[in-house]
């Protein structure tokens, strides 16, 4: 047992600034002996995973919205502010708990009640992810090499696989160095987009995807929202080793914050340019088209971007896998999540495009709802305290009314899902109004957290030994972690 209140050297796995040690820790709670880093290290994670071409395909679909450079360019900005703003309050919440974010919603939702989030997520923002983020880098290699496809995406997955193994301290180092080359890479993109294109997006209300001009520019902006809202499972994860201070609380927030809402602007304006010129509907072609004498580095970079936000969707959906309480060692779960994303973007490869807006939408109907009652029970809630932490761990609390509150709000946005797969009645008899299913989840989910977080637990947890004195979590065992 590990008490939350002493860095035991016990706790100590000497770990800190390895890069090279696979990294000891999973799901446990972060003793204060292994906290490291500082809060800039946020900047560079979220700047390099946002420097990837998906935000790209989102900005080029600006033209089938019919939308104009200026009502495009307003959506892109909204939706990274706000997205980008949640993303900052939940990688707070790390440093604070020193626990991954899928984790910490076993304490509103119980352990049961989480499992059902957590699979989805590991599911869909974990493996889904990944595979899609492979397609695009490996046809980016493909295109330019006339190399089969699952060559080149099995490349990218088996280096990608090997840094998610190390873990934590490798990940943030390499993404401070793909910070700087991507960001080299991808002004050469804009400089030539802008150069040998750059004319202006004109509105046109009879593109294929024309909602009316408020439908389309909310279904616009809630896709860049949405992307965003796809990370909030793991915001914490990369913050849950930085020493707990007020201090780098706040400065961890802000950076996380401006590395998602600069990146996610820059491409998907980017996407927007390209959109205005392209000749063909797919961005990579498009993209190689006008890159003309620079489409070799062009395409070189964002095959490159692909490890950028790979990295984090493998180790991610190992989390998950962990949180789930499924007994293997973090290594086993990133080797999992890697060869079923490698086989997902094998079946997929010839459908991104069409399926990418399905994909992103499911995402955010489960997840907004999710991290609404994540935020609302760590400010409401008991969450900072130490018994607030011991209940993370006490499997006996299988379901609780932030499940309800969860629930509530996927099932409450039924009615207004925007899908090929589904779409609900009210979306069906007012597709004017655009894709609103994301905000009603989370309007949902948010009152009746409200209405139920201070009513009698559902589950009465069993008594963990010390657990009166808030003081004691159990410690992952190498065979079964917690």
């Amino acid at each position: 047992m590990t008490r939350l209140d002493e860095s035991n050297t016990a706790d100590d796995r000497g770990y800190r600034d390895s890069l090279t040690k696979i990294e000891p820790y999973g799901v446990e709670h972060i003793p204060d002996v292994e906290r490291h880093g500082k809060p800039s290290s946020q900047f560079f994670i979220w700047f390099a995973a946002g420097l990837s071409f998906p935000i790209t395909v989102l900005g080029f679909s600006a033209a089938y919205f019919g939308l104009s450079m200026t009502q495009a360019i307003i959506a892109i900005v909204a939706g990274a502010l706000i997205g980008s703003t949640v993303m900052g309050l939940m990688s707070r919440m790390g440093v604070k708990l020193g626990v991954p974010q899928q984790m910490q919603a076993r304490g509103p939702l119980g352990f049961v009640g989480n499992l059902f989030p957590v699979a989805y997520v590991n599911v869909f923002a974990g493996v889904g992810w990944a595979a899609v983020t492979v397609i695009l880098g490996g046809n980016a290699l493909a295109e330019l090499t006339n190399i089969p496809f699952w060559i080149t995406a099995l490349v990218l997955m088996m280096l990608q696989l090997l840094v998610a193994l190390i873990g934590y301290n490798l990940i943030h180092f390499l993404q401070r160095i793909l910070s700087v080359v991507l960001v080299l890479g991808f002004i050469l993109i804009t400089v030539v987009t802008v150069t040998r294109g750059g004319a202006p997006l004109a509105a046109n209300p009879h593109a294929d995807g024309f909602l009316g001009a408020a439908g389309s520019w909310i279904t616009f902006f809630g896709y860049f929202l949405a992307f965003l809202v796809a990370w909030l499972p793991f915001a914490s994860d990369y913050s849950r080793y930085l020493p707990d201070t007020p201090t780098i609380r706040r400065r961890t927030g802000i950076f996380t914050m401006l590395g998602n809402f600069v990146t996610v602007v820059w491409m998907g304006v980017l996407g927007v340019v390209l959109a205005a010129t392209a000749t063909s509907s797919d961005p990579i072609s498009a993209l190689h088209q006008l890159m003309g004498p620079w489409a070799v580095p062009g395409l070189l970079v964002i095959a490159l971007s692909s490890f950028s936000q790979n990295f984090l969707n493998v180790y991610g959906g190992a989390i998950s896998i962990q949180t789930m309480g499924i007994p293997i060692k973090r290594t086993t779960a990133v080797i999992l999540i890697c060869v079923a994303s490698f086989l997902v973007a094998l079946w997929g490869q010839h459908g991104i495009y069409a399926g990418f807006a399905v994909f992103l939408n499911l995402t955010a109907y489960f997840i907004a709802p999710y991290a609404v009652v994540l935020i609302c029970d760590y400010y409401l809630g008991i969450r900072q305290t130490k018994l607030g932490l011991a209940q993370l761990y006490d499997k006996s609390r299988r379901i609780e009314w932030g499940f309800v509150a969860w629930l509530a709000g996927v099932l409450g946005s039924t009615p207004f899902w925007v899908s090929s797969l589904y779409t609900g009645p009210v979306a069906a008899a007012n597709p004017q109004w655009g894709d609103l299913s994301m905000f009603v989840a989370a309007a949902i989910a948010g009152v009746v957290y409200l209405a139920t977080y201070k009513l009698r637990p559902l589950s009465v947890g069993t008594p963990v030994p010390g657990l009166s004195e808030a003081l004691v979590l159990p410690t992952a065992s190498a065979k079964e972690p917690v």
